[in-house]
């Protein structure tokens, strides 16, 4: 692998001032922030690379650095050891220039103002807090953000149908917030960038969420023009929910379950008006199978009412841009209507259980109550644990190191639930949907059901 040595680079917007505590905690070696900040850097400059072990990443770069160096002027980011894909004869790409302010904006801002000094507040403050300080919130704009969710190891046919779908958004108008990697979350980003530049927008936005735990395996895709670093995997859930209009979700592996079961734990809660957050479900025609074996998954734990919360399109990528069209109308006739925020919804009711982050060690995956006869919303929530558990094991440093620790994952529960899941995961590891390259042979699971 190629590295570029060392090279010298200033932070873009204000970031280029920081308070003499601030640049001591990101720049001492033996604090935890610092190790944080190394991590994303080192994923937001490994961009575009087709490796999603965190692990792997990080020992391929062990040699790698940064430090803040304080300047007359402001200050320097010196790095060592940076991988080449992210200069261009010797010097760094824009973009990977701004997302790297990005890390920094948002580690230096959610350690030294919400965890140091607004503890107090609610999570849902927190996030919002967040979203302004890298503003990602636009207050004078009325609703027009599509988030999409998939997978990142998926075959071309589904990446080329993603891009489709993001061309009938672009040619909408309609912006893309996404998890910023590649596959799934790179094709609508960037076919709406081409429907953007059809009907002359210039200013057409592709957000890409993501947290410290993910970030390495699925570093930001080059389309990305707004990167928001949360704190964890559940605050980053919330911020696609409380920001979106609308939600797409694509052909996935266990990350995407993870996303649409946390989605519907919300829909499913009975403080919640089901009607405020539109989900569509698409593939191409090759993906029909797919998401019958899903619909199917679903009807089997939450009940076949679930089903009235998701509408299925297949290999129709211009309906999708159309129901996608309607759907923000609507949102947009109803928070005008209730005088509620176009921005973020506030409106929602958030359970502690999907705020709270979910630590996957092996005693709290097999803790997890799984049991058909939990109300529907908290078993939603339960089965969403499991499948970020299986997440972290499968491309999450601190999951891999656990599993390689410990053996797999112990999942256990109600008997028939527990078929449901493993039919589920078994369909995963045979279309080669938990990590990118792995065909089915080769895949070591890092969970077994009980």
């Amino acid at each position: 692998m190629k590295k570029v040595t060392h090279t010298s680079i200033r932070p873009t917007q204000s970031l280029n001032l920081l308070s003499q505590q601030e640049i001591f905690k990101l720049s001492n070696p033996s604090a935890d922030l610092y190790q944080l900040f190394r991590d994303c850097a080192l994923a937001v400059l490994n961009t575009d690379n087709h490796e999603d072990d965190a692990e792997s990443i990080f020992t391929n770069y062990a040699d790698f650095d940064i430090k803040l160096v304080p300047k007359s002027r402001g200050m320097m980011l010196e790095i060592d050891n940076a991988p080449a894909q992210s200069f261009v004869d010797g010097e760094i790409i824009k973009g990977i220039q701004a997302h790297l302010s990005s890390v920094l904006r948002d580690i230096v801002y959610s350690d030294f103002t919400i965890v140091t000094k607004h503890q107090e507040i609610t999570i849902t403050d927190q996030v919002f807090h967040i979203l302004r300080n890298a503003g990602a919130i636009k207050p004078d704009l009325s609703p027009n953000l599509i988030v999409c969710w998939g997978g990142h190891s998926i075959p071309r046919i589904e990446y080329d149908y993603a891009k489709e779908v993001g061309y009938e958004l672009g040619l909408r108008g309609l912006d893309i917030i996404t998890g910023c990697g590649i596959g799934a979350m790179k094709g609508p980003m960037k076919g709406a960038t081409v429907g953007h530049a059809k009907q002359h927008i210039k200013q057409g936005r592709y957000i890409g969420i993501t947290e410290p735990g993910i970030i390495a395996s699925e570093s930001p895709n080059a389309i990305v023009n707004e990167l928001v670093i949360m704190p964890d995997i559940e605050k980053r859930l919330e911020a696609f929910i409380r920001l979106g209009h609308s939600i797409i979700v694509f052909p996935g592996g266990v990350g995407t379950v993870e996303e649409i079961l946390y989605l519907l734990s919300i829909l499913l809660h009975p403080d919640n008006d089901t009607s405020g957050i539109p989900l569509i479900f698409s593939g191409p025609e090759c993906c029909r199978e797919y998401f019958e074996i899903l619909d199917k998954f679903l009807r089997f734990c939450l009940g076949d009412d679930v089903a009235e919360l998701y509408q299925i399109i297949i290999a129709e990528a211009g309906k999708v841009g159309t129901l996608a069209k309607e759907a923000v109308a609507q949102v947009h006739r109803t928070r005008r209507d209730n005088s509620e925020a176009y921005y973020y919804n506030w409106e929602l009711n958030i359970a502690d259980n999907l705020q709270n982050p979910f630590e996957p060690t092996h005693d709290n995956m097999a803790a997890l109550k799984l049991d058909r006869r939990l109300p529907k919303h908290e078993l939603a929530s339960n089965l969403r644990s499991v499948f970020s558990g299986i997440v972290a094991g499968n491309v999450k440093a601190f999951g891999i190191r656990e599993v390689a620790k410990h053996g797999p994952y112990q999942i256990n529960g109600d008997p028939e639930l527990m078929n449901a899941i493993d039919e589920l995961l078994y369909v995963f590891v045979k279309q080669q949907r938990m990590k990118l390259g792995q065909v089915e042979q080769d895949y070591k699971p890092c969970y077994e059901i009980v």
